[in-house]
């Protein structure tokens, strides 16, 4: 436990054999849970998976901070290693006594329970080994697809927090604690993962997927209501159960782009959510996201997820003005465009063109562009309350 609260680590993982054992490793000590989920690999990842070492195997040493913050995964300035009394007793009060502890197919297809039977139809195998529950799917369901397959075993579970690590070893977990405080400390329902925050971690990205974030951030932005939200794509998050049991994970999206689709559904759940700053280390592991489809598709992703938050927050749950103020400069800017185009096209044509087209055209557009630019500052002050401001934490810092 952390803090009086349950934790759950999802750990996604598609042909990651050379990784997967060494991130379930070093999944720090005080998770209760971690849900290491096979989307029906081609290689050995299930056996890695279930080759790790289990809670009473010991996942090797935890740390704990002596300004009060806990599990850091090496020793350093103001770390000191835990008592083995400090550590959560499953028998006593408090302690994780309350999980699940029958992991099996049949089990969870055997109860009426939507999420239980959610979990069983998607799934090839299913046992747990300690902490470990190792989840293998019948079918490759892609990057999402595992995610939401992690979240459905950790709402069987009904820990209070469940945290996403992907199983390539990019992701630290040693820094868990920074993206789990906000969670125990303020009334902040998501954190995720900020790798666009500092140069020195953006120096770390390779070009064109630096140059992809930053498009893909300014369309979540938009499509989310978020407006200070930063890196959209970074997958190392923490979600609380309340919020979770919010967004409808058997509904989830389940390709790339499922984070994007999930901050667009959070914020029509008005869950307070807050950036922390994280490193990240790329070494041998291959990228499985094709940039050129991808951008493409998640943009389609965030449009739909737009209209519908738009739909959703603006006109069924409460009203607002600002969705008029969208709709007219969506609707003045594209004729403005398709007046501009015709007008270029007659010149071209007949070598001549009307006046008050020139004027038309330019006039249309610039009001289209105030009447957007009024919609999304009114959004803006809508939602400004949902996002904690950027702060640098503790463990940035030391990482600076």
């Amino acid at each position: 436990m952390y803090e009086g609260k349950t934790v759950g680590v999802v750990i996604p993982a598609y042909n990651e054999e050379e990784f997967i054992e060494a991130v379930i490793r070093g999944v720090p000590e005080y998770v209760d849970r971690i849900y290491a989920v096979d989307d029906a690999s081609t290689d050995a990842t299930w056996t890695e998976i279930l080759a790790a070492p289990t809670a009473e195997d010991g996942p090797g040493p935890r740390y704990e901070q002596t300004d009060g913050g806990t599990d850091r995964g090496t020793t350093g300035k103001g770390l000191t290693p835990t008592r083995s009394s400090d550590r959560t007793d499953p028998d006593q009060p408090g302690g994780t006594a309350d999980l699940q502890e029958s992991w099996s197919v049949e089990s969870m297809a055997d109860t009426e329970t939507p999420v239980h039977r959610a979990l069983a139809e998607r799934t090839q195998e299913l046992r747990r080994q300690g902490r470990v529950v190792a989840i293998q799917h019948r079918s490759n369901q892609g990057a999402g697809g595992a995610i939401k397959t992690g979240y459905l075993a950790a709402l069987v579970d009904g820990v209070d927090a469940v945290a996403t690590i992907d199983g390539d070893g990019q992701m630290d977990p040693g820094v868990l604690s920074d993206l789990l405080d906000p969670i125990v400390d303020d009334d902040i329902d998501y954190t995720k993962g900020n790798r666009l925050l500092h140069r020195e971690y953006r120096s770390e990205m390779p070009t064109l997927r630096l140059v992809g974030n930053f498009i893909l951030t300014f369309l979540t932005k938009i499509a989310s209501g978020y407006w200070r939200v930063m890196d959209p794509q970074n997958g190392y998050t923490v979600i609380s159960r309340q919020a979770l049991e919010a967004v409808s994970v058997r509904e989830m999206y389940e390709d790339y782009g499922y984070c994007n689709e999930l901050l667009i559904k959070l914020n029509v759940a008005d869950t307070r959510i807050a950036d922390v700053p994280t490193d990240v280390e790329y070494s041998d592991e291959e990228s499985h996201i094709q940039y050129s489809s991808y951008i493409p598709r998640v943009s389609m992703l965030l449009l739909r997820g737009f209209l519908w938050r738009l739909k959703t927050k603006y006109l069924i749950l409460d009203f607002h003005p600002l969705v008029f103020f969208y709709f007219l400069g969506a609707a003045s800017s594209g004729v403005g465009v398709l007046s501009g185009l015709y007008t270029v096209w007659q010149s071209l044509a007949t070598g001549s063109s009307y006046l008050l087209d020139e004027i038309v055209s330019p006039v249309l557009l610039v009001t289209g562009l105030t009447f957007l630019l009024v919609a999304m500052v009114l959004d803006r002050a809508e939602n400004d309350a949902l996002v904690r401001p950027q702060q640098l934490g503790a463990n940035s810092a030391r990482m600076e």
